[in-house]
């Protein structure tokens, strides 16, 4: 759902007030500019950017080259069109024609705005390396032709400084003229570029004719008018890597300043570059008094995207949380919170009723303040949707709009229940709140349950906090609004046969990576990990660049389970994966050097994003979104016709799979990265057969044992797997079945008759398991119901005695199934068929004396311990 977002603009102001906020403003800016820790160019009118600013870095990397860097690249325009070509014709890296490349050239009006002159103080240099203007380079040299032997430093003192000529006469400038003609160096090279306008024109020989003589030099002109125009139309030269903020009003300068240091602060940034600076400056000078206040912003080009980077900071400066409040909006940076692809400003402004959007920006802003802060925007969204449906039905059903919170009764919010359950009945749409393709969002049950529990807990709180009560709300109107009840969630079911072979068919997946990944982000390697190793999908979209190794031959991949707190945690993968990932690797750090014309240094790899994003990520750091995956995957299996499968439907793919290969829930949990094992139950209701041989794998001693009820086997996810492996035994030649059972006495498993007439239940060899509880539960409630009919006490006290036994080894058989959270479906399971017994379950089992053994001696290492 789409909701416009307000235009962050402060409401005019009559003076003197609006004068003394301005004031204000500039000295707050001024103090955080001051700051210890802000560079000192900042704070010059002409700032000159350092050439490799972490942030503004403008110079080309090849070596000695003052080219300014092009447009999402680290070369100029020139080294750029020599790397193309030879690129395409494969001589060599790109890191060694940076190595090789020979400097390119600088051309046309933008030098670097050139220091006073050594001798003269009023006039400009005009060889740097001399540090001399043009009259004292022209009297230097032939002083050094006409005498070998003159040094320089000899030369320097026998020279007298030359008076200046004054400021430039381009009014916007205030550099130095370096003659007659009244022009700076930089604006003499635009004037003879433009061609002279007005015939401007000076005579030969000024320093020997003139100058030297002390004589003043004359200038004519063929149209004065002319050249006086130029001056005052053309803009002011600078040199590469500056910003000239001269003739800015005072506040304008100071919030362009702000903006470009907090922006270079940010470690997720969008790169600025120097001319798409210079362009937001050009438009500042149109008379602008703030940039925050006034909206100069026309489109979607790069200079309106840093005028909205640079108010986004001036809105941390400006505005309180109380500002925010009042105008219908919440900053998460106000509260140090980044929630996930929300941006920074969450608009409240659709909740047209002052009090009830109070109401939600109080509820938001504590969601944020708690100690655990939502990290995506769903439980945000839950409670705005809630409050715009109330406030959309309000505002069409009452007078008033319902912005008097006194007036409202009991009715309103009963004919808003009554509304709400109508549309999700008929599916209707909804009164004001639209999908993102902007058709009108559909209620439905699930969206009703979320609008009605999430109105009854805000407005229930502000009846708790006295809020309410302030507000005049009637408690019966507040009371009125029912619970929601429980959200059904459909399940995702995994991918049938055919579908899954169509989503991994070789053909397919290069479709997928063909037409589908033009920027060559990895998708196909993406979805191939996700199919192969069952990780969410964010998981993979996240892992960095040095995710990978063999231990011991073995490929491991290294990723972050953010969702269940585990970092860093390692799987076993396939080759193929292995060697897919190990491509992406090289395919990554090969596009690093390209934009930057260099390798990744290490500490740059170990930050590194395998599947770099190509948005706000000039270190490579920030990895692409689910948004940009998912969506090529949604149009890329519209083109297999095989439904609506997502890519989630992979993870319960590989669960059911585990379980159909005998894998137990708990190595599921482990390997899934689950939080829990009724996380990894959802997968039992796919694949029920294979619960029935956990269950058939819990033994508990017999009635006749001496101790019973004592767990004898089990898939114990904390026992070591190298020693239950040394115990599993085959139990089809080690046990046979028995009524309520397992028989373990070997004469009887080789087919033998049994010495004691199948008494299975005085015999210190048979075993109670896992899949016989509801056997053994109604045996129980046979002997309880014997004893309940006995003809006196002592009958009934000698029935439970004789069946004690038989009850231990009961309660011990359902403590282990409780154990291990298998005792609902034990209680669901009914008696086994024949044709059971021969099922594969049978195949594995454990040594019940050395699981005993092996219990015996951990109890004891917890007893010295």
């Amino acid at each position: 759902m789409t909701i416009e977002r307000p235009l962050l603009l402060l409401s005019p102001v009559p003076d003197p007030a609006w004068r003394r906020e301005r004031r204000d403003r500039l000295e707050l800016l001024n103090a955080l500019i001051g700051a210890p820790d802000v560079e000192v160019f900042w704070r010059d009118d002409l700032i000159t950017l350092p050439p490799d600013h972490v942030a503004y870095a403008w110079q080309c990397v090849v070596p000695v080259c003052l080219g300014t860097r092009a447009h999402r690249r680290e070369l100029c325009e020139s080294h750029l069109a020599r790397w193309w070509k030879v690129r395409d014709a494969g001589g060599t890296s790109l890191h060694q024609f940076v190595r090789t490349a020979p400097p390119a050239q600088t051309r046309g009006p933008e030098n670097p705005t050139p220091d006073p002159c050594r001798i003269c103080p009023g006039r400009p240099s005009h060889d740097p390396r001399l540090g001399l203007c043009r009259a004292h380079v022209n009297s230097w040299r032939p002083a050094r032709r006409f005498d070998p032997g003159l040094g320089f430093d000899v030369w320097l003192t026998r020279q007298r400084p030359l008076p200046g000529y004054a400021a430039c006469a381009v009014p916007k400038c205030g550099g130095l003229a370096c003659d007659a003609l009244g022009l700076c160096s930089p604006h003499r090279n635009r004037y003879r570029y433009d061609g002279s306008p007005g015939g401007g024109k000076l005579p030969g020989s000024v320093f020997r004719s003139f100058e030297a003589r002390g004589l003043p030099v004359p200038v004519t002109f063929v149209d004065r008018q002319a050249f006086t125009a130029w001056c005052a139309a053309v803009q002011t030269v600078i040199g590469p890597g500056q910003l000239d903020l001269r003739g800015l009003p005072p506040l304008v300068a100071a919030e362009i300043r702000w903006g470009l240091i907090a922006h270079a602060r940010r470690p997720n940034r969008a790169v600025w570059r120097i001319r798409h600076l210079r362009e937001v400056i050009a438009l500042a000078r149109g008379g602008v008094a703030s940039i925050f206040d006034e909206d100069i912003t026309g489109g979607s080009s790069p200079a309106d995207l840093v005028l909205r980077g640079i108010r986004r900071e001036l809105q941390l400066v400006y505005l309180t949380p109380a500002n925010t409040k009042e105008a219908g909006f919440v900053c998460f940076e106000h509260f140090g919170v980044n929630v996930a692809r929300r941006g920074n400003v969450y608009d409240l402004t659709s909740v047209t009723q002052r009090w009830l959007r109070d109401l939600l920006w109080e509820e938001i802003v504590e969601l944020l303040q708690c100690a655990s802060p939502p990290r995506s925007g769903s439980p945000l969204d839950y409670r705005r949707r809630a409050l715009i449906e109330l406030s959309a039905f309000l505002e069409a059903t009452r007078a008033d709009g319902g912005h008097e919170p006194s007036a409202l009764q009991r009715d309103d919010m009963l004919r808003f229940v009554a509304d709400q359950r109508r549309r999700a009945a008929d599916g209707l749409p909804s009164l004001v709140l639209r999908d993102s393709d902007g058709t009108p969002a559909v209620v439905n049950e699930n969206t009703r349950h979320y609008v009605f529990n999430n109105i009854r807990m805000i407005l229930r709180k502000a009846m708790d906090n006295g809020v309410a009560e302030q507000l005049g709300l009637d408690r019966e109107f507040i009371v009125a609004m029912p619970a929601g009840g429980k959200a059904v969630v459909a399940k995702r079911r995994p991918f049938d046969d055919d579908v899954a072979r169509a989503l991994t068919h070789p053909d397919n997946l290069r479709v997928l990576a063909a037409d589908y990944d033009p920027y060559g982000y990895g998708f196909r390697e993406i979805w191939e990990t996700v199919i192969a190793t069952g990780r969410r999908c964010r998981e993979i979209l996240e892992l960095r660049q040095e995710c990978l190794g063999r231990y011991g031959g073995v490929p491991m991949l290294w990723h972050d389970q953010t969702k269940v707190g585990h970092l860093d945690a390692a799987i076993r993968i396939p080759e193929t994966v292995y060697e897919a990932l190990r491509r992406r690797q090289d395919k990554t750090l090969a596009g690093f050097e390209e934009r930057h014309g260099r390798p990744a240094t290490p500490a740059e790899r170990q930050r590194m994003a395998l599947f770099p994003s190509r948005v706000r990520n000039p270190d490579g750091r920030v990895s692409i979104g689910y948004s940009v995956f998912g969506r090529a995957f949604r149009d890329w299996v519209d083109t297999l016709d095989v439904g609506h499968p997502v890519p989630h439907q992979a993870r319960h793919t590989l669960a059911t799979s585990l379980l159909r290969a005998g894998a137990g829930l708990h190595h599921i949990k482990k390997y899934l990265g689950h939080v829990s094992l009724a996380m990894a139950e959802h997968y039992a209701e796919v694949a029920s057969s294979e619960l029935d041989d956990i269950l058939q794998h819990v033994w508990v001693a017999g009635p006749a044992a001496a101790q019973p009820g004592r767990l004898l086997s089990a898939p114990n996810p904390s026992a070591d797997p190298a020693a239950l492996r040394a115990m599993a035994v085959d139990l089809s030649r080690r046990s046979t079945p028995a009524e309520g059972g397992f028989c373990t006495f070997q004469p009887v498993v080789r087919g033998e008759a049994c010495p004691w007439q199948l008494n299975c239940e005085g015999c210190d060899k048979f075993v109670l398991s896992g899949a016989d509880l509801l056997y053994w539960r109604r045996k129980r409630e046979q002997w309880r119901s014997l004893a309940e009919r006995a003809p006196d006490d002592a009958t009934a006290d000698w029935l439970h005695q004789v069946f004690e036994p038989t009850a231990r080894a009961i309660d011990g058989l359902e403590t282990a199934l409780a154990d291990l959270g298998l005792l609902e479906q034990a209680l669901a399971m009914d008696y086994r068929r024949p044709q059971d017994y021969f099922h594969r379950i049978w195949s594995t089992a454990f040594r019940a004396t050395e699981l005993a053994q092996t219990a015996s001696h951990q109890a004891s290492n917890a007893e010295q311990d």
